[in-house]
């Protein structure tokens, strides 16, 4: 029995089902980490946001010497031709990926002009309404820009985002929340991170450490229109464990509330509740 879920990639024209093999031990991508990749999703008829996704891969490739070779608008046909390979009901990734296939003119870099395309959709169940994620702190840090290639969706940085979640599992959590070099708040793990004190939403300013997510920006964008509050700001790991709530904001699960960080409890919020309908109210108003 398979260990993936249903998947199917488009590479150099046609559809392949399952994890084919694309990437020889020479793969440049393969032991020099040129690979870049983006997350969409489809959902009950919905792909929100998913040209603005493909437009990211493009930039992700660009930030790490690649020279991107698919347009957006062909990326966002192959994703409406391959969700017909699924079943209407399935939760499905949408995942556009660059990597480079040939060193350049030295090892360590790549030849920009060898950079490949595909396009993976496979199954992958989203949390249901209800579900909440606990967090905690982490000894590792986000890198910065001097450091990492953090202006990408770099599959490199992932490394680093899996051992935050190692450790934070290993203290009894789901996710932690991951600081920059000087001690701020960042992220978490694997999404980004809002606070909501005194009616008031507050989220870390992106400042070059960690990715500015496509469904923060929205949901900041939703939360503003619906007439609250929202400050990006430098956020202290004090803060949060004196929140009135606390929620992320990721592709993979859209808006989650973190129901408890460490020892704090701050449940379910009104708020929190609230960023999550307005979110899925655009995005099957947008269909």
């Amino acid at each position: 029995m398979s260990v993936w879920s249903k998947t199917w990639t488009w590479i150099d024209g046609q559809w392949l089902e399952g994890n084919p093999p694309v990437m020889g031990p020479r793969t440049h991508a393969a032991w020099q980490g040129t690979s870049v990749f983006d997350g969409a999703r489809y959902f009950d008829g919905v792909m929100p946001d998913l040209d603005l996704h493909c437009a990211r891969a493009n930039d992700s490739a660009r930030a790490l010497a690649m020279n991107p070779t698919m347009e957006v608008g062909k990326m966002v046909e192959l994703v409406q031709e391959g969700i017909k390979k699924f079943e209407p009901d399935e939760k499905i990734y949408i995942k556009p990926m660059y990597w480079a296939e040939y060193d350049g003119s030295a090892v360590i870099n790549c030849d920009p002009d060898s950079t490949r395309f595909m396009m993976c959709l496979f199954e992958a169940p989203m949390a249901p309404e209800g579900t909440t994620t606990t967090a905690t702190s982490t000894s590792f840090r986000r890198p910065t820009m001097e450091c990492m290639p953090v202006n990408a969706k770099a599959g490199c940085l992932y490394p680093n985002n899996a051992r935050t979640v190692v450790e934070a599992k290993s203290k009894g959590f789901d996710t932690a929340v991951v600081c920059d070099m000087i001690g701020n708040v960042a992220e978490l793990s694997a999404s980004n991170i809002f606070m909501v004190k005194d009616g008031v939403v507050h989220t870390p300013v992106p400042n070059g450490t960690f990715l500015n997510g496509l469904t923060r920006q929205r949901t900041i964008k939703l939360l503003r229109q619906a007439g609250y509050t929202v400050m990006e700001r430098t956020i202290s790991y004090a803060e949060l464990l004196q929140a009135d709530e606390l929620f992320s904001t990721g592709n993979y699960n859209k808006v989650v509330p973190v129901s408890r960080i460490d020892d704090h409890e701050p449940g379910i919020g009104p708020i929190s509740q609230k960023a999550r309908e307005l979110y899925f109210e655009f995005a099957f108003s947008n269909s």
